[in-house]
């Protein structure tokens, strides 16, 4: 069974990245940055976690605010760096756990917190920053990696309370999980700093030694606490804190704090901390019911990375310039997007149940319909094995052919 072993807070300003990259380890100014880290660094070689669950929050790098989501976990099989606007960090990728983070979702989502979940996004400094810290340089991490987003930088955000909540349900989905496993849960952001406005600057030294004291005693108190409250005695964007509480409510009372750092080079306190498990949470068998309903595909977390490439081809036809392209030179499309020789034949012959068999999902199907002129009940009968005449006599209204798209239906059924 998995269970947790323990969990690590770690800041996450870019200075970080800066120090590492810079090569600053003997320099005065940043050398108590990387003895921070080097307690972590040597706690995780001694206890070879199998994988890591890692709360952070994007900064305007990867997600935006034309969606902006309370909390989102990667699923994905890779992360890489991305670019905040001076070029990507050249640091190894983390690799991910996409079956351990399909558990935890399901689990996450069945205890009621309703997620959103991500592939295919690069991740900033919020992750890297501290995560390049554990490695010997320019090596990958010995790992995998399951990030897990925290909206924190829009009002309204999540409270202290519910991403203490989140963690107790983060816990119980470790539990759950079959297989042998030890995860560790890494909170990131903070300590205090302010980066905006005339306050910019702020720091308040005296707040980081008891918020590092609280996290690891009671936590439930720093749970308490306000955004206003922590804004005021922190700086605005020391709110990240509340992932800290997301690690330890992951945690159980139990702990042996073996690492407790903290310093202030520039603008942001950089704090660490290690609190290791005394003794394993009980595992917690769970019940699952298997779906099998003839006929029925769900589109799961499991279909939806297996078929990715498919249905990101599939969701580009709503943009005129891609779907153009495919209208022109359809098999050159096809190929650019890398898609194999199954899927490429499937769109081809307006395979419509094979797509489905192929992971396709529906409204990606409902487009390639659209761009043509097909009239979404060739794409229900086609599914069906019928005619549309067959299909049609169904229907109340046998008459009615409709599309999402503005072009003509047309039928030669």
């Amino acid at each position: 069974m998995a269970e947790i072993i323990g969990g690590l807070g770690l800041s996450h300003t870019p200075t970080i990245g800066y120090a590492l990259d810079a090569a600053k380890e003997n320099d005065p100014a940043w050398q108590p940055v990387f003895a921070a880290f080097d307690p972590v660094k040597a706690w995780l070689v001694a206890n070879k976690p199998d994988a890591a669950i890692v709360i952070y929050n994007d900064h305007v790098t990867s997600f935006f605010f034309d969606h902006y989501s309370a909390f989102a976990l990667g699923v994905g099989a890779e992360w890489r760096p991305a670019d905040e606007g001076g070029g990507a960090r050249e640091i190894a990728p983390l690799k991910g756990h996409p079956k351990l983070a399909r558990h935890v979702g399901q689990s996450l989502m069945r205890q009621e917190f309703d997620m959103a979940f991500f592939q295919e996004r690069a991740l900033d400094h919020g992750c890297f920053s501290p995560l390049s810290m554990l490695s010997e340089r320019g090596q990958p991490l010995d790992f995998p990696v399951i990030p897990l987003a925290a909206g924190v930088l829009q009002l309204p955000i999540p409270s202290a309370q519910r991403c203490f909540n989140l963690g107790k349900a983060i816990r119980q989905a470790i539990a759950e999980y079959p297989e042998e496993m030890n995860v560790v849960i890494i909170g990131t952001g903070g300590l205090s700093h302010q980066v905006h406005g005339e306050r910019a600057g702020f720091n308040n030294s005296d707040w980081d030694a008891r918020f590092l004291e609280l996290i690891a005693s009671d936590p439930a108190k720093l749970a308490q606490m306000t955004h206003a409250e922590l804004a005021e005695i922190g700086g605005w964007e020391s709110m990240e804190v509340i992932m800290w509480l997301i690690m330890r409510g992951a945690l159980s009372d139990n702990l042996e704090i073996v690492s407790k750092q903290y310093c202030l080079p520039s603008m942001t306190g950089i704090g660490t901390l290690v609190l290791k498990e005394r003794a394993p949470l009980p595992s917690v068998p769970v019940a699952t019911e298997p779906f099998n309903l003839p006929g029925t595909h769900p589109f799961d977390l499991e279909v939806s990375a297996k078929a990715y490439t498919l249905n990101a081809f599939l969701h580009k036809l709503a943009d005129v310039t891609h779907r153009e392209a495919f209208r022109t030179h359809p098999e050159d499309t096809m190929r650019a997007f890398d898609l194999s020789e199954t899927e490429r034949a499937l769109i081809s012959q307006n395979d419509w149940i094979g797509l489905i068999h192929a992971g396709a999902i529906f409204f990606g199907l409902e487009k390639l319909a659209a761009i043509q002129g097909i009239p979404n009940a060739v794409v229900y009968a086609g599914m069906r094995g019928e005619t549309l005449a067959e299909f049609q006599a169904s229907r109340n209204a046998p008459g009615a052919l409709y599309s999402t798209g503005k072009t003509k239906v047309e039928c030669d059924d």
